[in-house]
């Protein structure tokens, strides 16, 4: 039986360091997926033209392969997923093969958002943080890991992700069986999740 993970929350929030420290405590027997891999490729568009697109909305991201791919892990298929290069704003040319697992854990600000994703979902985390704390976190990535300038950055938190969080991220942590405040610095709450799915899989004694 392979159960699904959902892990939703805030740009920033901390949503991919607890979905990471899930997947390094049950090793091979998890599979991550991130809903960032799946933004539409818009190749026609220049990178100019794609820089200026809105990201936070749901309308950005291909969910409907994403939803198949978690599908085909439940069976118990290999799938091939996208990545992203989010310098460019655009999709690599390359395809990553991830087999099935025992859990599989997808993480996203709006998978929430999708009623067919979130129907998969078997457990479904928000992950909360304040808006300050993860404005200044995504300054930090975005500008030191993406190659974004400091006034890009802001220009697009102001015009599309504070607004998309307010319109779509925010409504959809009603959808959360678990609301967990500080991210990967939640020892207590991650351990209680570990724990959980250890018993909900018959796992106490590993």
């Amino acid at each position: 039986m392979s159960i699904v993970i959902g892990i939703a929350g805030g740009t920033a929030s901390g949503k991919t360091t607890v979905a990471e420290r899930l997947f390094e405590a049950f090793g091979n027997d998890a599979v991550l997926l991130s809903h960032d891999w799946y933004y539409k490729p818009n190749d026609e568009l220049t990178l100019e033209e794609r820089s200026k697109l809105n990201y936070d909305h749901p309308d950005s991201l291909d969910t409907g392969m994403l939803v198949e791919h978690v599908r085909e892990l439940k069976k118990g298929n290999r799938i091939l997923h996208p990545t992203y290069d989010f310098a460019n704003y655009r999709r690599n040319a390359e395809l990553q093969p991830t087999d099935s697992a025992k859990i599989i854990i997808v993480e996203g600000i709006l998978i929430f958002t999708d009623s067919k994703l979130c129907r998969l979902c078997d457990i479904k985390l928000f992950v909360d943080a304040d808006a300050d704390v993860r404005f200044i976190r995504r300054l930090n990535r975005d500008v030191n890991e993406r190659g974004r300038s400091m006034q890009s950055v802001v220009n697009q938190y102001l015009g599309t992700v504070k607004p998309m969080h307010e319109q779509f991220v925010e409504p959809s942590k009603a959808k959360a069986d678990l609301i967990i405040p500080q991210g990967g610095h939640n020892e207590i709450a991650i351990s209680m999740i570990i724990d959980g799915i250890k018993k909900k899989l018959n796992w106490e004694n590993r």
